[in-house]
C-alpha cells in the first residue's frame, strides 16, 4: 500500500511537517493520528473540509485517526488565525454543537472496530486542578518562545487576553494526554496551528523522551483570493438543512478554472493520474472537469443519491429545455393566497434570497438578469402570480447560475 505521507505530498495537503523522512518512516506502520475541531457551530463547513479528507486518507491507509471535539478548548477560545477574540460559548451550547459534529464526522470516517476513534477533551481538560496544572504542564513553557507564535502576534497588535493566552498550554496538553491513552503520534491541523502542534511534541519530548510529529495543511483560498467555504450568501455548510446538496454541488462547479486540479486533488479521491488529464482541459471541456469535481464532491459528503440529484437537477436547469422537475433545487415556499394576488419581483427576489435586499433587486430585475421559467423579467416591479405556475411551481433564476424553486402551501 501507498505510503500516505506519499499521498498527501503528491495531492497537495502538506504545507510544514517536522521531520519529513523520520514521519515518512513512522507511517510505513499503521500509527494513531489525531486532528482537533472547533465547536462553536453545528455543522462543518467547507473550509473545515481538507483536515477531515485528511483523516479519510490516513483511515484508507490503514492508520486509526482521532477527531478531538474541541469541548474543553472551547469554553477558552483559540486565537489562532483570528484578531479579535472569538465568542465564548456556554457548555450547553459546546456540548450540543459536539454532538452534531460528531454525527456528521461519522458520514466520512468509520468508528466501528476501534478504526477511529472520537474524543471531546472536555472530558479531562475540564477536571484539572489549576494549581497542579501550572507545576506540572506550564513550567515547561517559555513566555517568551509563546509570544513568537504567529498566533500570539497578530493578536497582540489588537489585544490578547489571559484566557486566550492559556490555549496554547491546554492543546499541547491534548496532544500529551491522546500519547498517554492512545500512543498518538501525529498531530494535524492548519497552518495557522502549527505553533501549538509544536509547543504539544515539544511537551511530550519534555515529560516522555518521545519523537512524535507534527504535519499542518495549506490555508486554502480560491484563485479569486476568496476564503474556502464562503460565498455571496455566506458559508458552505456540510449539514444539507444548512445547504442544500445542490447548491453544494453548484458550490463547487461554480469554482474557478485555475482551481479545478487543485480541488480534484484535495477534495476527491480520483487517481492523480485522472486528476491530472481533467486539469489539463480547457475551453469547453473543462466545464465536464468541474462536473466531475462537484459531482465527487457532492457524493462524498451527502451519498451518491443526493449527488445524482443535484447533477440531474443542474443538466434540467441549465439544459436546452429549460427547468422541468429539478428535485434537488432549493425550494421556498410561498402562501398559496399571497401568490394569487401577486407579488412583484424584487419583493420575491429578496424574500427568496436570490437577493440581500429590494434594492439590490431591482438593480438586479433592472438590467435584465432576472429571470421567470427561463424568461427575462422586463421590469423590477413585474408581478408574479399563481398564472406562472407550471405543474405547482415556478422556478426564479438570478444571474446564469443562482436558481430558486417556488411553490405553494
Amino acid at each position: 500500500m501507498k505510503n500516505v505521507f506519499d499521498i498527501f505530498e503528491e495531492r497537495g495537503f502538506i504545507e510544514q511537517t517536522t521531520d519529513p523522512h523520520l514521519l515518512r518512516g513512522l507511517l510505513e506502520t499503521p500509527i494513531t493520528c489525531y486532528i482537533g475541531f472547533d465547536p462553536t457551530a453545528k455543522s462543518f463547513h467547507v473550509g473545515s473540509l481538507l483536515p477531515i479528507m485528511a483523516l479519510v486518507h490516513m483511515q484508507k491507509a490503514g492508520h486509526r485517526p482521532i477527531a478531538v471535539i474541541g469541548g474543553g478548548t472551547g469554553l477558552v477560545g483559540d486565537p489562532s488565525g483570528k484578531t479579535e477574540m472569538r465568542p465564548i460559548l456556554t457548555r450547553e451550547e459546546i456540548d450540543q454543537n459536539a454532538e452534531a459534529l460528531k454525527k456528521q464526522l461519522s458520514r466520512f470516517i468509520s468508528f466501528a472496530d476501534d478504526r477511529a476513534i472520537m474524543v471531546n477533551n472536555a472530558d479531562w481538560l475540564t477536571g484539572l486542578n489549576y494549581i497542579e496544572f501550572l507545576r506540572d504542564i506550564g513550567r515547561h513553557f517559555s513566555v517568551n518562545r509563546m509570544l513568537a507564535a504567529e498566533s500570539y502576534k497578530v493578536r497582540l497588535e489588537t489585544g490578547l487576553n489571559f484566557i486566550e493566552f492559556n490555549y496554547m498550554l491546554l492543546q499541547a496538553y491534548d496532544y500529551w494526554h491522546l500519547f498517554k491513552a492512545f500512543d498518538c503520534r501525529l498531530q494535524m491541523g492548519g497552518n495557522d496551528q502549527w505553533g501549538n502542534i509544536l509547543a504539544g511534541a515539544d511537551l511530550i519530548r519534555r515529560l516522555e523522551r518521545e519523537v512524535v510529529h507534527a504535519l499542518t495543511f495549506p490555508l486554502l483560498t480560491t484563485s479569486s483570493g476568496t476564503k474556502m467555504g464562503k460565498t455571496h450568501k455566506g458559508a458552505i455548510w456540510l449539514d444539507p438543512d444548512l445547504t442544500p446538496p445542490y447548491d453544494y454541488y453548484q458550490y463547487w462547479i461554480n469554482q474557478g478554472d485555475e482551481d479545478v486540479e487543485r480541488f480534484l486533488a484535495l477534495f476527491t479521491f480520483l487517481p492523480m493520474d485522472e486528476v491530472r488529464r481533467l486539469g489539463k482541459l480547457q475551453g469547453a471541456d473543462l466545464r465536464k472537469a468541474k462536473e466531475i469535481l462537484a459531482y465527487e464532491a457532492t457524493r462524498i459528503c451527502h451519498g451518491e443519491k443526493a449527488a445524482d440529484e443535484a447533477r440531474q437537477a443542474a443538466q434540467e436547469l441549465f439544459g436546452k429545455g429549460g427547468p422541468v422537475s429539478a428535485k434537488s433545487v432549493p425550494t421556498l415556499d410561498v402562501d398559496r393566497n399571497a401568490l394569487a394576488k401577486g407579488i412583484p419581483a424584487y419583493i420575491l427576489f429578496e424574500k427568496a434570497g436570490l437577493c440581500k435586499t429590494r434594492g439590490e433587486a431591482r438593480r438586479l430585475l433592472s438590467q435584465g438578469g432576472g429571470y421567470l421559467n427561463d424568461e427575462r423579467i422586463t421590469a423590477f416591479d413585474q408581478v408574479i402570480d399563481s398564472s406562472a405556475l407550471k405543474n405547482g411551481e415556478l422556478f426564479l433564476r438570478a444571474g446564469k447560475k443562482r436558481y430558486l424553486k417556488i411553490t405553494t402551501t
